[in-house]
C-alpha cells in the first residue's frame, strides 16, 4: 500500500498552505495537448480506446488543425502542423496541460507568488484564460468558466 506524502510548501511561500489567508483557489485537469502525426487517427483511437467522442475541431491558434476529443469534463487536444513530426523524444509533444479552476485571478495570484510568470491572457467564449511555465519548462493553461 503506498505512503501519503504532504507537498512542502513553496520555497517562495514563508506560509504553510493551512496557514493561507488570501482564497485558494480549486481546479481540475480539463485538458492536454499533444502534437501527433496524423490528428484523425488519434482521435479516433481515443474515441474507440476510451468511449469519447469529438467535441471540437478547426485551426490552430499555433498554426495547423486541432481535434478536442474527450467527454463533458475533460478532453485531449490532438494538434498537427501538417508535416510528419515524429517520432518524439520522451516529453516532447506535450504543448500543454490546461487547468479548470474555479477563481482565476486567485489562481493568477498564487502562480505570481510563486515566481512565475503569466501570459497570454484572453477572454473567450466561454470562458477566460492565461498561460504559465513552471520552473521545469512545462507549459501550464488556466482557464475559468465561472
Amino acid at each position: 500500500m503506498g505512503k501519503v506524502i504532504d507537498s512542502p510548501p513553496l520555497e517562495t511561500d514563508p506560509l504553510t498552505l493551512h496557514e493561507r489567508t488570501i482564497p485558494m483557489p480549486t481546479g481540475t485537469l480539463e485538458h492536454i495537448n499533444i502534437t501527433v502525426s496524423d490528428i484523425e487517427r488519434s482521435a479516433a483511437f481515443f474515441e474507440r480506446l476510451l468511449g469519447w467522442h469529438v467535441r471540437w475541431r478547426g485551426p490552430s491558434q499555433l498554426g495547423g488543425e486541432t481535434i478536442h476529443v474527450g467527454n463533458a469534463q475533460d478532453y485531449i487536444a490532438v494538434y498537427t502542423r501538417g508535416a510528419q513530426p515524429g517520432p518524439f523524444a520522451k516529453g516532447v509533444p506535450l504543448n500543454h496541460v490546461g487547468i479548470v479552476v474555479d477563481d482565476l485571478d486567485a489562481a493568477e495570484q498564487v502562480v505570481r507568488e510563486a515566481g512565475l510568470e503569466p501570459f497570454n491572457h484572453a477572454d473567450y467564449a466561454p470562458g477566460r484564460r492565461f498561460y504559465f511555465y513552471d520552473w521545469d519548462g512545462i507549459e501550464f493553461e488556466l482557464v475559468s468558466y465561472a
